[in-house]
């Protein structure tokens, strides 16, 4: 067994390892601070300080409190050096997962040094290359899952919504108050707006203004429906006249609006095909002429020549992918 062929192997051992343990951290997390809330309830309930020692009373704190990963390290250095945080944090938090920012640098600077690694092993590539490649792949993957599991959390927060300005609606027309109606959307509608509403609820109980509360929440959320609605509440605060109605017709703008953008998705689908067909053709034929012939295309990593002609040949079909995407999306 060749050298490069052990340190392949045993770098893809150290990548997997450590994001095991960072996946370990994000979703074990939340199940130990469950537990110590337990622990600390039964123990108030005894009539026991939390150090375990007999108290006359605990005092609790309703401060809101950053959840740290299991590698406190870097959450000191990110938080030290990482430039922008509170942008990357409400771009964790909008995924609906507790990812710390802590986890997220460590997995960005693992997949960072595995391609970089590979890239100079096995491809053979240059140092500076093979390291920017690295930063490009390692930091880009990351950023691009991130922006799915968010924009996925997004969709299902939009699709859902108008059910719940429905069921504030019905409830000021019965009579209750518009906060006590976003309690009971919080109580009754599934995730991922009960578990926002529920938010905007807790942040009303512990004295913050309604429209702050939910302002809050809106910029974790940063869609545009949720911004109509603070909008509708705010205007009739300061204009008056029948907020029912006025949610009611916000309630039909958005399905209609939602309507037109799958109307939209649905026309456009042979041009969005078309581009991912021409997107992904020479991927294609690259890897079935690496398996017919691969000496053929291993100059393409041997010759300096051909790892210019390979990189320059990557960088204009990102471009062009990138182009054809931003063709294809439209904005309603």
């Amino acid at each position: 067994m060749s050298t490069e062929i052990l340190v392949v192997f045993f770098g893809v051992l150290l990548v997997l390892g450590c994001l095991g343990l960072a996946l370990r951290g994000s979703v074990l997390g939340p199940q130990r601070h469950i537990r110590r809330r337990l622990e600390t309830v039964h123990r108030r309930l005894a009539g026991e300080a939390p150090g375990g020692t007999r108290g006359t009373g605990a005092v609790n704190s309703v401060r809101r409190e950053e959840k740290a990963s299991s590698m406190p390290v870097l959450d000191r250095l990110a938080k030290r050096f990482l430039p922008r945080q509170s942008l990357l944090r409400a771009r964790l938090a909008r995924t609906g997962r507790n990812i710390p920012i802590g986890t997220y640098v460590f997995v960005n600077v693992i997949m960072t040094l595995a391609i970089a690694l590979v890239a100079f092993v096995v491809a053979g590539l240059p140092p500076f290359l093979a390291a920017l490649i690295g930063i490009i792949i390692g930091i880009g993957i990351p950023h691009f899952v991130i922006g799915q599991l968010a924009g996925n959390r997004m969709k299902r927060f939009t699709a859902i919504f108008p059910d719940a300005i429905d069921l504030i609606v019905r409830g000021l027309r019965s009579g209750l108050p518009v906060a006590e109606s976003i309690t009971a959307v919080g109580a009754e509608m599934a995730d991922p707006v009960g578990h926002e509403f529920r938010l905007v609820s807790d942040n009303i109980k512990f004295g913050m203004p309604l429209e702050e509360a939910l302002w809050d929440v809106s910029v974790r959320l940063d869609t545009q429906e949720f911004k109509f609605f603070i909008i509708s509440l705010s205007v009739q605060r300061e204009t008056g006249g029948n907020l029912g109605e006025t949610l009611a017709n916000l309630s039909e703008i958005l399905r209609r609006r939602r309507q037109m953008s799958l109307k939209v998705k649905a026309m456009s689908s042979e041009a969005r095909a078309s581009a991912y067909i021409l997107g992904s053709l020479p991927f294609i034929m690259f890897g079935i002429i690496f398996l017919l012939n691969p000496a053929y295309e291993m100059e393409l990593f041997t010759d300096p020549r051909g790892r210019m002609m390979l990189g320059a040949g990557l960088i204009t079909m990102l471009v062009g992918i990138a182009v054809m995407a931003k063709m294809v999306k439209f904005e309603i």
